[in-house]
């Protein structure tokens, strides 16, 4: 009996040239720099970064100078009776004056508390950064992921549909019974519901990345194969942990919130303290037609110099309430600080422990390949020889490639978990996405 059966040890190299880089394939690092200029939600943390840093500049100029110049014009009628005076009377004004704070509490610790935002804007455009490299890490594999599973569903087709025929003619020739043909056929139909599904899957996942770097069609360059993929460096997750104290972006915004809290306390404070400024002014005023006692021109130049201290002595018990809000606030901020580096430690783990079990994973269906592998084999054998039935293959087909998929899923999942756990600990840059293109993009 004569069995028509597909060459699965070729299998490999079928996919290779099935993904076989095209000229217009971009790969990872590319697409990043794509989505950089042009994803909305990357655009949006860049414009409030900047906004931040003119909002600082801002509170710089409540300790800054302050200059200002005014100039007027006015005419009036002068009457009198003893003696008889009727004429108009023209007066021009000029004053340039300036202010220059000299203590202001409230003031420098406004312009302390715009470093601090700075220092928070800067944070969350770094996370936002990260944020991005996810994404796009995310849709890049989910659509190699999807287009593996409808390469392995088409291979399981092929294999089904000769497995279909076999079982077509040994029932014409009476060696097998009909049962083994509807089984055939119902695998067959079932395949062909799968591949349906797996074409609409990577459909959904090209829209998702086209519109995520703003090209559409766009062409994941492929892996290379074979694909080493290290562990995580240094393999120890109570040192990621330490690093994310230091680098987390989360953590650092909590740490500025918490630095801003005080400031507004002690800005609070200052509504009891009293403030001094340095100001001058110099003014010039005119009369060209003279003034109510002198009928010629008159002119007047007057220059000052001088310190305006206040000192606030009562307020309705709004600055003591204020600095009790404050105070509140601060205890706020440090509560958001403590809870914030629990979850940075918490997501760090278990990314870190993720890696690991993912890479754990890899290696036990790799062998699950191997051993499916050969199950097939032995049951295409037993098959031929009569001590296996229809089923007994097609059941193998189907774990063969099931276990293929699987393994391809698991190996993308190490890779974007690697860099999700850089995210966790926020130490993920754009040069790790550029050592990872370097790692798995074919060449």
């Amino acid at each position: 009996m004569r069995s028509m059966r597909p060459n699965l040890k070729l299998l490999p190299f079928a996919l290779a040239a099935a993904f076989a880089l095209p000229a217009s394939a971009e790969n990872l690092q590319q697409l990043y720099e794509m989505a950089r200029t042009y994803d909305a939600s990357w655009q949006s943390s860049k414009a409030q970064y900047d906004a931040n840093l003119y909002r600082s500049e801002q509170a710089r100029a409540a300790v800054l100078p302050t200059a200002n110049a005014s100039a007027g014009l006015s005419r009036s009628q002068f009457e009198n009776t003893l003696p008889a005076v009727d004429r108009p009377i023209t007066t021009q004004n000029a004053t340039i004056s300036a202010s220059q704070p000299l203590y202001r509490p409230a003031n420098f610790a406004t312009w302390e508390q715009a470093k601090r935002q700075v220092e928070l804007a800067q944070a969350q455009l770094n996370a936002a950064s990260q944020d991005l490299i996810i994404r796009v890490s995310q849709s890049y594999f989910d659509v190699l992921a999807a287009q593996d599973t409808l390469t392995f569903v088409r291979a399981q087709k092929a294999a089904v549909a000769e497995q279909l025929s076999s079982a077509k003619r040994n029932f014409e020739v009476g060696t097998s019974t009909i049962t083994d043909t509807r089984e055939a056929q119902a695998r067959y139909d079932l395949v062909i519901a799968q591949e349906i599904q797996a074409e609409n899957d990577l459909r959904v996942k090209r829209l998702a990345l086209d519109s995520l770097v703003g090209k559409p069609d766009v062409q994941p360059a492929p892996l290379l194969v074979p694909l080493n993929i290290p562990g995580p460096v240094p393999p120890d997750v109570n040192v990621w942990v330490q690093q994310g104290e230091e680098y987390s972006p989360s953590i650092l915004q909590a740490k500025s919130a918490v630095e801003i809290a005080q400031l507004e306390t002690e800005k609070a404070k200052a509504g009891h303290k009293p403030t001094l400024d340095l100001t001058a002014s110099y003014n010039v005023t005119r009369n060209p037609s003279g003034n109510s006692s002198v009928p010629a021109s008159t002119r007047s130049n007057t220059g000052t110099i001088g310190l305006a201290f206040n000192l606030p002595l009562f307020a309705g018990f709004s600055t003591q309430n204020r600095i009790r809000e404050t105070l509140s606030l601060e205890e706020k901020a440090q509560a958001d600080l403590e809870s914030t580096r629990r979850n940075v430690a918490q997501a760090t783990r278990t990314a870190y422990f993720g890696v690991v079990s993912g890479q754990g994973q890899v290696k036990a269906l790799e062998a699950a390949e191997a051993s499916s592998q050969s199950a097939l084999e032995a049951n295409r054998l037993g098959y031929q020889v009569g001590v296996r039935i229809n089923i007994d293959v097609l059941n193998a087909q189907s774990q063969l490639f099931q276990t293929k998929r699987d393994l391809a899923q698991a190996r993308y999942n190490v890779l974007v978990g690697q860099l999700k756990l850089k995210q966790a600990n926020g130490t993920l840059t754009p040069d790790d996405l550029a050592r990872l293109n370097a790692l798995v993009t074919a060449k």
